[in-house]
């Protein structure tokens, strides 16, 4: 059974999936028996092991081969690199889990006994500005 034969677009989808997933084992994930996990502490704080800890320049090298591979001519590679880690990018910011602040912001409440400039018609705002002599 032949696969059929996808046109440029789809195969710039599919390399930018394999773009995302790669770097995203390689960066945020344990990996299959740990390999990735003991792969990252192999590489220690060195050049290595801080390019593992950053999603987004490791995208770049991670894309660079796939890039070579969508391309006829060699010379638009880095083009091609450079859009699947973009894509790749924008995906991991589309599926990174959100951090919810330990903080919840309270409204100001006005300073005591004024509430809002009332000799120029403002309504309360729940501060007042600082006014300098």
């Amino acid at each position: 059974m032949t696969s059929p034969d996808v046109g440029p677009g789809m195969r710039f989808a599919l390399a930018s999936l394999a773009t995302w997933r790669v770097t995203h084992l390689l960066a945020e994930e344990d990996g299959p028996a740990n390999l990735v996990v003991r792969l990252r502490e192999r590489a220690g704080d060195g050049g290595l092991g801080e390019l593992m800890d950053c999603f987004y320049c490791l995208s770049i090298w991670v894309a660079a081969p796939l890039g070579l591979a969508l391309t006829r001519r060699p010379r638009d590679a880095a083009f091609y690199a450079l859009a699947l880690s973009g894509a790749a990018c924008l995906l991991e910011q589309a599926t990174r889990e959100r951090a919810v602040p330990d903080v919840l912001v309270e409204p100001l409440k006005p300073a005591p006994g004024r509430i809002g400039d009332r000799s120029r018609g403002m309504p309360p705002t729940g501060f007042e500005p600082v006014r300098r002599p």
